[in-house]
């Protein structure tokens, strides 16, 4: 005779597996639904910023067109000027010398000496303002060993002090001499300055460049040219303008 107990039927699972098992609308309900609506509030601040976005677009768009139809407008300008360069007369050492930047120069006046070299007594040659104007750039020292026609400074009258527009090509025909313009220095964007065109340049800027351009190649690309035009500025304003300050001009159109 055995001991052997019968076996006993088979109990049901218990834990969290079993409870998925027996339950299928509880595992449904524990899975993530699908991506939630969004907030009323959320949609009405995307719609806000869609039709501020829509309504900034078109009044770029506007201002474009007629800014375009009225001016012809660029900002590859600067401040210039006559330049007034002061050379050295002759080979020798420098002596003297006065025309340091800043400096404020009348005609003739004299700015320094070359010491010639190669004679028993050394005289000597002055070096002279050929204009009035104000020390801009000072390329040499004293002491400095210079030869024949050697730039030593360059100045400018400050008291007349253009602007250098490069209007391109297609444009050029809209520009003519004595027609007004509104000038923006970017050193001082909230004093409006105005002008009128003084001359256009009978040439294209890259002619007159060191290494103007070649079409000999047969990889030629076409390339839009700029034409200088310089402008008289009416009133400076006091302001403390210097040669080479990038600006933006609008040119009336037609003269208008």
């Amino acid at each position: 005779m055995s001991n052997e107990s019968p076996a006993a039927p088979d109990e049901p699972a218990t834990g969290p597996v079993a409870t998925a098992e027996a339950d299928p609308a509880a595992t449904e309900e524990a899975a993530p639904s699908g991506r939630r609506p969004l907030k009323r509030s959320t949609r009405i601040a995307l719609i806000v910023i869609v039709v501020v976005a829509l309504l900034a677009a078109i009044g770029f768009a506007v201002n474009y067109f007629v800014v375009s139809s009225r001016y012809v407008s660029t900002d590859n300008a600067q401040i210039d000027g006559t330049q007034i360069p002061i050379v050295a007369p002759a080979a020798g050492t420098l002596v003297d010398w006065s025309a340091t930047q800043g400096t404020v120069l009348t005609r003739d006046q004299a700015v320094g000496r070359v010491q010639l070299q190669g004679a028993f007594v050394q005289p000597e040659l002055t070096i002279r303002a050929p204009a009035a104007g104000t020390v801009a750039v000072d390329d040499t020292t004293e002491g400095a060993f210079v030869t024949a026609g050697t730039q030593l400074a360059v100045a400018y009258d400050m008291s007349d002090l253009t602007v250098t527009a490069r209007v391109d090509e297609t444009d050029i025909d809209q520009v003519h001499v004595g027609a007004p313009v509104d000038i923006s220095v970017d050193a001082y964007p909230d004093v409006p300055l105005t002008g009128s065109v003084r001359e256009i340049q009978g040439g294209a800027a890259g002619v007159f460049s060191p290494l103007p351009q070649s079409n000999s190649s047969g990889n030629f690309q076409k390339v839009t040219q700029v034409i200088p035009v310089k402008i008289t500025i009416d009133d400076p304003r006091d302001l403390d303008l210097i040669p080479g300050m990038n600006t933006t001009v609008d040119i009336h159109r037609d003269g208008r």
